[in-house]
C-alpha cells in the first residue's frame, strides 16, 4: 500500500495536547517515511462529477484530475457541456493558474481553492509527528503555515481523512468514503470556519 511505509519505530508512550489528536498515544516516526495521497497513478484521469460551493457561488460539473509526473498534478473544472471554470496547476511546492471564470477571480477565492485542491493531490509529504490508536494511525505534516493531520485506518488500511490545522485549530477536512483499488469514490471537503464546501463522486470509465 502506497499510502505509507511501515517500518519498526520506538514506541513513546505519552498523551497528545492536541484537540485534533485528542486520545490518541504518540510514537516517534521514522524520519525516511513519507504519507502520499490519492491520485498518484499518472496512468489514470481522476474524473468526479463535483459540486462546489464558494460563498455565494453554487456550481456543478466535472472535476477532472491527472497526474503528469512526479509531484506535478493538473486539475481541471468544467461544466457538464464542457465549458472551463477553472484550470490549475501544481509542480513541486508552485501553484499555476491557468484560468479561472471573472466570477470566481477573487484573490481570497484563489488563495483557498488553490490550498484546498493542493492538499488533495500533494504527495510525498514528511511525517513529522506520528499517532495511534486501536483502530487507526494519524500523520501529521507540515505544510507552509499549517499542520495537516492523516487519518489512516488500521482495519481498511487506507486513507480516510486529512485535516488543515492553524494552530491546532481545525481549518478544512477532507472526508474520503468507498475506497476501492487506490480510488476514493465519494470525497468530501468541509471549512469549518467559512461558506465553502466541495462534494465528489468518481465516475467510472
Amino acid at each position: 500500500m502506497r499510502y505509507f511505509l511501515i517500518s519498526s519505530l520506538f514506541i513513546v508512550l505519552i498523551s497528545c495536547s492536541s484537540s485534533i489528536t485528542k486520545g490518541l498515544l504518540e510514537q516517534t516516526p521514522n524520519k525516511e517515511e513519507v504519507i502520499n495521497n490519492y491520485f498518484s497513478d499518472t496512468n489514470k484521469d481522476y474524473v468526479y462529477k463535483a459540486k462546489i460551493k464558494v460563498y455565494k457561488n453554487n456550481l456543478s460539473g466535472l472535476l477532472i484530475i491527472k497526474k503528469i509526473n512526479q509531484n506535478h498534478h493538473r486539475i481541471v473544472f468544467t461544466t457538464e457541456f464542457g465549458n472551463k471554470i477553472f484550470d490549475f496547476e501544481y509542480v513541486e511546492n508552485s501553484f499555476k493558474l491557468n484560468f479561472l471564470v471573472e466570477e470566481l477571480n477573487k484573490k481570497y477565492i484563489i488563495n483557498t481553492l488553490s490550498k484546498d485542491l493542493y492538499l488533495l493531490v500533494n504527495q510525498n509529504n514528511i511525517i513529522t509527528k506520528q499517532f495511534y490508536s486501536e483502530d487507526q494511525l494519524v500523520y501529521q505534516t507540515k505544510s507552509n503555515d499549517q499542520d495537516n493531520y492523516y487519518f489512516i485506518s488500521k482495519t481498511k488500511n487506507n486513507l480516510n481523512k486529512i485535516v488543515m490545522a492553524s494552530k491546532e485549530k481545525e481549518k478544512m477536512t477532507i472526508f474520503y468514503n468507498g475506497v476501492d483499488n487506490e480510488i476514493a469514490k465519494d470525497i468530501v471537503m468541509i471549512h469549518q470556519n467559512i461558506k465553502m464546501s466541495i462534494n465528489l463522486t468518481y465516475l467510472s470509465n
